[in-house]
């Protein structure tokens, strides 16, 4: 009992001292002091405190003594005092009883450096790097660069990518410090979970990332691996016809995704008519596909980004790769030129199947025919370290495409010898070369400069040579026509990135391009002279600056906020344009974010486009005074839900405005020989919207992902359709995408895709009219005629469609080998690729609608190695 009360009396007593502290705290905070003037040094303010008010103050030598405070009044609060001088110096204050303590704000340092491949020295383009246990921190940029600005302390970072072992380390930041970090590849018997960002933390939406391994497991048509094949398997993507590689995006055209390799546009991503795109996985380090919320570094295009970076070739040692398949064969070789210096890669890829089907169809009953048809594509990188801070990067792209017919037929009849030979060729391709210096100028301060080419070019060629020779005279005609359409770029662009601070990740730069238009140029000859009509160049000058940044608000809110200027001169016209970028994410718990984003976006270019199914005429043109820029808005708002690190929900939805686009007139065709094209082109307006629905299993045996989307598409054109709302021509209103992929085994997995979507719209007739036109039924012969009511008035049928590969592993002591066993179109489908009328010769019944369809079941094999 007596020592209850003992220890309650101590408690009182102890309270009382504390108590005191604080009243004697607050009295010297309230006192006041009396400053000579409104403007004084901090010294002859220290000075006043210590006479008038008996103050103890302790500071250390860092404090600046002459710099000036300003007060409102001469007469001041001590609390005042130590205000102004926390804002204007950053020292915080303690006090005890009549003693201020002057606190130094704590020294901040950055930790910056590469974040890389243990066994490749590849960067890892977008691996995070944050601090524990409170989980703040960054992802490495496009070039594996990362910088952290932290109080100088003990610090305990993570790095993780997928794929790769997490790393850990702890140390004491008492200075800048350059740390690169290299991390494992995870080869593991088991399953096991690792922390990551997802797209629940990022502070952008519709943006997917997809991993070359995700690639080269899913089903592949004819056994080639595609990366825009892939990409069409994600919500708000569509693949237009069957087997096409282009992209349709959210209502978009293909002339409107922005796709770069290594920083430099690809204007033609087609191989083999659409069936194949140009992208060798082989040669590809990384995959990004922005759908909406562009940031504001991104401009020129309207719906898409597809931003793919090749590999930089392994800094240790000589590696290779290759495939043998049905329709190509590919071969990879990456090593060190000097180790941790410098490395290079080259790939190729080459079709053969012209070397074995040409002989089959070189002769045939009544003459000589020829026919082949093949394509190829080279990469190639090349790397320099320089020294710590810089970089220098050289990679180049070349590919083409060509198909050709050699037909010979000859006679000899009595005494006339005849010979006819016909020649057409058709070639299309792609170069494209950057030249890339990565600098860092300071820890926080990170320098791209890039200088690039990219060219595309079409030619068509057909040549007739005719020779009779009888006993009265001998007759020898020639004629030949070559047409051809360009375009080709030449730019520079500069891209910085500043990190201050873990709150603040700033991006600006600023770029120019010079574009060459050759829309198209027709040579002929009849006989021995050469005409040439069309041959103009129209040449064009685009440029603009951009600035972002990504602010962490507070822990649960981030923004991002940017503007993108641009500017086009083209002949006498001048066009230019302010496009404001904004994104926001909002943590509604560790496991949910809501996210809205608004973006502006201006195209200067157009492509005339006749058909959809990757024919290379389709020609690039650029804005004039006629065809005027195109122009779009595009609103989203959506949410993420992470339950944990194995499954990942995201659901968004749409709205996109469209201006100033670009279709031929009815009848127009892609042989426009002189500036006239603009007169045979009708620009309109157009909008798209809806919801897209994305989950995606990341970790276990079994990983893939299921995307389903809701859409609508339209156009409008004053002097198509009597000015009436169509559906766009890839306008389908349920698409649906399951993807999956089994690892059976350290040996053995299986994938397979399944594709369902609702029926394109076509134009089809509700009446028709016939009747004999002439006075001789037999020479003028049946006829008939179609009543229209409206444009893309009916759909096809629904389109769906099962993919299956199986692989097959095996660790060779030269490396690895694979053999990889597939189906296409499993069940064998017989989906609608077009639409056709069949006439009634009788002119007794009525006309049929005959579909005709593209692929049955396709099997394939391919063979591929590593060493």
């Amino acid at each position: 009992m007596r020592r209850s009360i003992y220890t309650k009396v101590f408690l009182i007593l102890v309270l009382m001292v504390l108590m005191a502290f604080r009243i004697m705290a607050q009295d010297v905070a309230s006192r006041r002091i009396t400053v000579p003037q409104k403007e004084c040094s901090i010294q002859t303010v220290f000075t006043e405190m210590k006479g008038q008010g008996n103050i103890v103050l302790s500071y250390g030598n860092s404090l600046p003594l002459n710099r000036v405070l300003k007060f409102e009044t001469t007469n001041v609060a001590v609390s005042t005092i130590l205000r102004l001088i926390r804002e204007a110096t950053g020292f915080t204050h303690k006090i005890q009883g009549d003693k201020i303590i002057l606190i130094p704000p704590a020294k901040k340092y950055s930790v910056s450096g590469f974040l890389r491949d243990e066994a490749s020295g590849e960067n890892l383009i977008g691996a995070n790097i944050y601090t524990l246990p409170d989980f703040r921190g960054t992802t490495a940029n496009a070039y594996g660069y990362y910088s952290l600005t932290l109080l100088s302390d003990s610090v305990t970072l993570s790095v993780s990518y997928v794929g790769y072992q997490t790393k850990r380390m702890k140390f004491f930041l008492e200075k800048d410090t350059v740390l690169n970090v290299s991390l494992t590849s995870e080869v593991l018997d088991e399953v096991v979970v690792t922390s990551d960002e997802s797209a629940r933390d990022i502070t952008h939406m519709s943006t997917v990332e997809m991993s070359v391994g995700q690639l080269e497991a899913l089903p592949r048509l004819a056994g080639e691996v595609d990366v825009m094949k892939g990409l069409q398997l994600l919500p708000g993507v569509q693949g237009g016809s069957e087997g096409s590689s282009g992209l349709y995006v959210r209502g978009g055209s293909p002339d409107q995704n922005l796709i770069l390799l290594d920083g430099v546009p690809v204007y033609n991503v087609s191989h083999l008519f659409g069936f194949f795109s140009v992208f060798n996985s082989d040669a590809i380090n990384h995959v990004e596909l922005i759908k909406g919320g562009f940031p504001a570094r991104y401009g020129g295009r309207l719906s898409s980004v597809v931003n793919i970076t090749m590999k930089e070739g392994n800094q240790q040692e000589l590696h290779g790769e290759g495939s043998i398949g049905l329709v190509a064969s590919r071969l990879t070789l990456e090593g060190p030129i000097k180790k941790n210096k410098s490395s290079f890669i080259i790939s190729g890829r080459r079709t053969f199947a012209d070397l074995f089907v040409r002989p089959i169809l070189r002769k045939t009953s009544d003459g000589k025919e020829d026919q082949g048809y093949y394509f190829y594509d080279v990469n190639a990188k090349f790397n320099q370290t320089i020294n710590s801070h810089n970089r220098l990067y050289l990679s180049a792209y070349s590919g083409r495409d060509k198909t050709r017919t050699s037909t010979t037929e000859e006679l000899f009849r009595d005494d006339v010898h005849y010979r006819r030979k016909d020649d057409y060729d058709l070639a299309w391709g792609n170069i494209t070369t950057a030249l890339r210096l990565n600098s860092v100028l300071t820890p926080t301060l990170f320098s791209n400069i890039t200088a690039t080419y990219s060219r595309f070019k079409m030619d068509t060629r057909k040549e007739i040579d005719e020779f009779t020779k009888n006993s009265k005279e001998e007759k020898h005609d020639h004629f030949k026509n070559l047409y051809t359409s360009e375009i080709r770029d030449f730019a520079l662009k500069a891209d910085i990135d500043y990190i201050p601070s873990l709150t603040h990740a700033i991006k600006f730069g600023g770029y120019g391009i010079a574009h060459e238009f050759s829309p198209g140029s027709l040579t002929y000859r009849v006989g021995a002279a050469d005409t040439t009509v069309g041959s103009y160049r129209i040449n064009a000058v685009e440029f603009g600056a951009y600035a972002e940044d990504d602010i962490t608000v507070s822990k649960r809110l981030k923004v991002n906020l940017g503007v993108h200027y641009s500017g086009f001169h083209v002949e006498a016209k001048k066009y230019s344009s302010v496009q404001p970028r904004l994104a926001l994410r909002y943590l509604v718990s560790d496991k949910i974010s809501v996210k809205a984003s608004y973006a502006q976006m201006q195209q200067y270019i157009h492509l005339l486009s006749n058909v959809g199914v990757g024919l290379p005429t389709d020609l690039w043109v650029p804005a004039t005074s006629v065809a005027t820029p195109e122009q779009s808005w595009q609103g989203a708002v959506g949410f993420t839900y992470n339950p944990d690190n194995t499954y990942e929900l995201i659901v968004e939805g749409y709205y996109k405005n469209m201006t100033g686009l670009v279709e031929y007139k009815n009848g127009a065709s892609f042989m426009n020989l002189d500036k006239d094209w603009q007169t045979k082109i009708e620009t309109g307006n157009g909008e798209s919207y809806g919801g897209e629905i994305f989950l995606k299993k990341k970790e276990g045996a079994w990983t893939g992902w299921l995307g389903y989307t809701l859409s609508w598409a339209y156009r409008k054109f004053e002097n198509i359709d009597n000015g009436r709302r169509f559906p766009f021509k890839y306008d389908r209103r349920h698409d649906l995408e399951l993807a999956v992929i089994y690892t059976w085994n350290k040996r053995i997995d299986l994938a397979f895709t399944w594709v369902y979507g609702s029926g394109y719209p076509t134009s089809l007739p509700t009446a028709s009219y016939s009747g004999y036109h002439g006075d001789d039924h037999a020479d003028f012969g049946y006829h008939y005629g179609y009543a229209y009511p409206s444009r893309n008035n009916f759909r096809m049928r629904a389109y769906h469609r099962l993919d299956v590969t199986l692989s097959f592993f095996k660790q060779k002591k030269w490396g690895e080998r694979k053999w990889i066993f597939g189906l296409y179109n499993a069940y064998s489908r017989n989906n609608p690729f077009y639409l056709s009328i069949q006439e009634d010769p009788t002119g007794q019944s009525n006309s049929k609608v005959i579909q005709h369809s593209l692929f049955p079941v396709i099997p394939a094999i391919s063979y591929t190695f590593k060493f």
